[in-house]
C-alpha cells in the first residue's frame, strides 16, 4: 500500500479535499465571476497576515519603552524586516477592503437568504473580527499616531449606551492609556482574534460547503 493510499484510508484526508476543491461552483462570466472570488481572496490575505504576524511577533516587545524601538529594529536591522511589516501593513488594509466587498457581494446577490442566513451571520462576524485587528494592530507601533489614534478610538468606544464607561475601562486596562493599554491590545491582536477568527472561519466554510454557492441572481428569475 502506497503511503498517499495509506493516508486516504487512515485520514480520510480524499474526502476532504473533494468536499472543499471538487464542489460545484456556479457559473459566472465576466465581472460576475471575478466577484466570486473575493472570499478566497480575502482567505489568502488571512493566511499572510498570520505568516507576517508570526515573524514580526518573534521580534517585537509589547512594552512602552522597548514598542517603538523593536518596530524600528525591525525596519532597519531584522533581514526582511522591512518586507515582512509591509506586507502586514497594508495586507490589513487589503483585508478590511475584501472583506467589505465580498459582503457587498453577497448582500447585493441575495446569496444571504434562505438556507445562508447561518452563513451571512458567521461573514458578519468575521467582518467585525477583521474590524478587531485592525484597530487592535494599529496601536502596537506605540508612536504618536498610534497613540492618539488609540485615544480617540477607544473615547468612541467609552460613548456606547449603557456598557461604555467598562468598554472603555476595558480597553484601556483603567481609566487613561498606559501600559496595560499597549498589553490588552497586543493580547487581544495576537491571541484572542486570531483564536475567534479560525473558529469562525471554520464554522463559515463549512455552511458554504454544507449549502454550496448561490447561483448569480439571473433576470426575471
Amino acid at each position: 500500500m502506497s503511503v498517499s493510499a495509506w493516508l486516504c484510508e487512515r485520514t480520510g484526508i480524499d474526502r476532504v479535499w473533494a468536499a472543499l476543491m471538487e464542489r460545484r461552483i456556479p457559473e459566472a462570466r465576466g465581472w460576475a465571476g471575478l466577484l466570486y472570488t473575493l472570499g478566497s481572496a480575502t482567505m489568502l490575505v488571512f493566511l499572510v497576515q498570520t505568516l507576517t504576524g508570526f515573524l514580526l511577533a518573534l521580534n517585537y516587545v509589547s512594552a512602552p519603552d522597548h514598542a517603538y524601538d523593536s518596530v524600528r529594529y525591525i525596519d532597519t536591522s531584522v533581514i526582511f524586516g522591512r518586507l515582512v511589516r509591509g506586507l502586514h501593513h497594508w495586507g490589513s488594509s487589503f483585508m478590511v477592503v475584501l472583506s467589505v466587498l465580498h459582503m457587498l457581494r453577497v448582500y447585493f446577490m441575495g446569496s444571504y437568504k434562505y438556507p445562508r442566513e447561518a452563513t451571512w451571520l458567521a461573514g458578519v462576524g468575521l467582518l467585525l473580527l477583521v474590524l478587531g485587528f485592525s484597530f487592535t494592530g494599529y496601536l502596537l507601533p506605540w508612536d504618536q499616531k498610534a497613540y492618539w489614534a488609540t485615544v480617540v478610538g477607544t473615547t468612541i468606544a467609552e460613548q456606547t449606551p449603557v456598557v461604555g464607561p467598562l468598554l472603555g475601562k476595558i480597553l484601556r486596562g483603567g481609566d487613561a492609556m498606559g501600559p496595560a493599554t499597549l498589553s490588552r491590545f497586543y493580547a487581544f491582536h495576537v491571541l484572542a482574534l486570531p483564536a475567534l477568527t479560525a473558529g469562525l472561519i471554520t464554522v463559515h466554510l463549512f455552511l458554504v460547503i454544507w449549502h454550496g454557492i448561490s447561483d448569480p441572481p439571473r433576470r426575471g428569475s
